[in-house]
């Protein structure tokens, strides 16, 4: 027996098994065959503070230390372009105040990005936004668990959830484990693991995000470009390893499940990236998709269950989970082992389950 099981192995449970770790024994579940498979391995990795609602943002701040020291840091400088054309003055104000951008001459967003076109008539930039690597921060709290004496078990697919006696009991396959708290960090599938468990859901919906690799545009080397976005964001464009990643920034409600491009919607997000630049898009190299995974509030469920308290909600984390992660599994850490929290009173309760009971 263990003292805590973890279910789910993307950047919400690995992070906090890892903090969990550091106080008890810590027994990490993932149904693939490795961890950060879904969204975790699917993300537009970026860092930037004041994405999100005020609880996602304080969450955010609150990482920030982490990502920049925390084993040499995380982080490496990239910054965002916001984008606006004729006739939509309101929608980039509105984007403008969100962001907490500057407004720059057109010229100053073209030499930054060169292949906007003649259509963009005005530009903000934020200079903060930063890459995350994220493939090396699943990997070091992995190496952080490990070291801890905690465990990572793969291929380790949920059959059934009991309580009984003060104690979870889950099985998987051939397997049964043991544990007085049961954390939940299944990402899209946080709603099943909570009917196995006889838990009530919180209303987790699944939204697919797509996303297409292309060549660098024109030859140019894209490796100093910032993301760039068009307003109200109805795509964007991230450079990544000298190639570049679109997305219509689609958010189409799904199913959970191992999720992949739709060739129609990438192509409207083409297009729509398309009318803002000069460079035609000849070649698509590769596309996927990932869930990004909210409740109605869109922001993250993290905390002990309002009718089984031994049963910890970590979900919810849409498109802030690297971003939050950091600050969002010390929270579960100091929930699980009774410590006090250095987040805010109102910041706590604005991410606590019990917001959502009815």
């Amino acid at each position: 027996m263990t003292d805590i099981l973890v279910i789910g192995g993307g950047i919400a449970g690995i992070s906090a098994a890892a903090r969990l770790s550091d106080h008890a024994s810590v027994t990490l579940l993932e149904g693939e065959s490795a961890l950060g498979y879904h969204a975790s391995g699917r993300s537009a990795a970026l860092f930037e503070e004041n994405y999100g609602c005020a609880s996602v943002n304080a969450l955010s701040r609150a990482s920030a230390d982490y990502h920049m020291h925390a084993n040499g840091g995380y982080l490496s400088p990239r910054g965002f372009l916001l984008l606006g054309r004729k006739g939509e003055d309101a929608a980039f104000d509105a984007d403008l105040s969100e962001l907490a951008s500057t407004e720059i001459s057109v010229s100053d967003a073209r030499a930054r990005v060169p292949i906007l076109n003649d259509t963009i008539t005005r530009a903000a930039y934020h200079h903060s936004a930063q890459d995350i690597d994220t493939d090396r921060l699943i990997q070091d709290f992995a190496k952080h668990l490990r070291s801890n004496g905690g465990k990572v078990i793969t291929n380790a697919t949920i059959d059934a959830i009991t309580f009984e006696n003060g104690a979870w009991s889950v099985r998987a396959g051939d397997q049964t484990f043991n544990a007085s708290t049961l954390v939940n960090a299944a990402g899209a599938w946080a709603d099943q693991i909570a009917d196995l468990a006889g838990v009530a859901p919180i209303g987790i919906t699944p939204l697919r995000r797509s996303m297409a690799r292309v060549p660098a545009p024109g030859g140019h080397d894209v490796s100093h470009w910032p993301i760039f976005f068009g307003v109200g964001e109805s795509w964007y464009a991230k450079p990544d390893a000298g190639k570049l990643l679109i997305s219509p920034a689609d958010e189409d409600p799904v199913t959970p499940h191992d999720a992949y491009a739709d060739d129609m919607v990438l192509a409207v997000g083409i297009d729509r990236y398309q009318q803002h630049v000069t460079e035609e898009i000849t070649r698509v190299e590769s596309t996927w998709a990932g869930l990004r995974s909210f409740v109605a509030d869109r922001t993250l469920v993290l905390g002990r269950d309002p009718v089984y308290p031994s049963f910890v909600w970590c979900a919810a984390q849409g498109g802030y989970g690297f971003q939050t992660a950091p600050a969002a599994a010390q929270l579960i850490a100091d929930i699980v082992l009774g410590h006090a929290s250095e987040l805010d009173a109102e910041t706590i309760a604005a991410l606590s389950p019990a917001r959502l009971a009815s």
